[in-house]
């Protein structure tokens, strides 16, 4: 599967962005689906994770509340609506589809840029 992600930008403290993934191939809906940033300096860390159907999804305990990942298999699509966005939130964010339950030899996006401004 190839990913797309785009809805990057800047934004002050307290407001809010929706990032999108968009997924080429037929076999979209039989993915697990992850949002991960990376911070300048900093490993990618995990963000939140959905399952294929949309019923189970994780976030990481500095997001939980204010970020809500959801997914769309009918657009092929996987979106982070990111509410309450705080300057700590900066990062490059990346969609990605593990395989065999491994990010690391999965399909990756390009990723965006979120820049929030204190």
């Amino acid at each position: 599967v190839q990913l797309q992600a785009s809805g990057g930008g800047s934004v002050q403290a307290g407001g809010s962005l929706r990032l999108s993934c968009a997924a080429s191939g037929q076999t979209f809906s039989f993915y697990v689906m992850g949002w991960f940033r990376q911070a300048p300096g900093k490993e990618r860390e995990l963000v939140a994770r959905i399952s294929w159907n949309g019923y189970n999804t994780y976030y990481a305990a500095s997001v939980k509340g204010r970020f809500t990942i959801s997914r769309d298999n009918a657009k092929n699509s996987v979106y982070l609506q990111m509410n309450s966005l705080k300057p700590e939130d900066t990062a490059v964010y990346y969609c990605a589809a593990p395989r065999n339950g491994d990010y690391s030899k999965g399909s990756w996006g390009q990723g965006t840029l979120v820049t929030v401004s204190s």
